[in-house]
């Protein structure tokens, strides 16, 4: 038997922040994805992405939390495997946004896509998840962009398995040590 999910999307409280849920067809031997396909994107109201000019992917433990990051570039993220709890903070200056937090369960054939200055954090709800970042400019170490700690209670991001803030297998220095919210210009 084949079961056909089309290509879905749900706006969220932030602006531009929208979660979707891929194609997938399964039949017998599995599932497959489509990780992206522009026609559809553009049908479903979504911006034209590609050509993506980096990909990334992390496989990170259980527990552990990476981010909150929020760049001068478009990223498309997702899990290719395992399970991760996302959350997505608007601190861009002046948008009608500002502050708001989303957050989003990622399963394989979940995506969010994030625009630019929109912090992007998650963590990992199994051992060995993979998370995937497409981003439609590369990376570069003095690139445009904040972060804020993605401990910082007034956020209220509910991580679903407690985090340590002195356990360097759950969160970076880097992480720990960014501002908070209320400390962004």
């Amino acid at each position: 038997m084949v079961t056909v999910v089309d290509l879905s999307t749900e706006t969220t409280g932030i602006d531009g922040l929208v979660v979707v849920t891929m194609k997938q067809v399964t039949d017998e031997r599995g599932t497959i994805r489509e990780f992206y396909r522009e026609s559809a994107f553009v049908d479903a109201g979504l911006p034209s992405l590609g050509p993506w000019v980096q990909v990334n992917v992390t496989e990170t433990v259980r527990g552990a939390v990476r981010g909150m990051h929020g760049e001068a570039m478009t990223k498309l993220v997702s899990v290719a495997s395992g399970r991760a709890h996302g959350a997505y903070v608007d601190v861009r200056p002046g948008s009608a946004t500002f502050g708001a937090v989303v957050q989003v369960d990622l399963v394989p054939g979940v995506q969010v896509l994030v625009p630019p200055g929109v912090c992007n954090g998650f963590q990992a709800l199994e051992d060995g998840t993979q998370f995937l970042y497409c981003f439609d400019v590369e990376w570069q170490p003095d690139m445009a962009g904040v972060a804020c700690t993605p401990l910082d209670p007034a956020l209220g991001i509910d991580w679903p398995i407690a985090v340590d803030p002195d356990d360097q297998a759950q969160v970076s220095a880097k992480d720990r040590s960014a501002p908070r919210l209320a400390e962004l210009p």
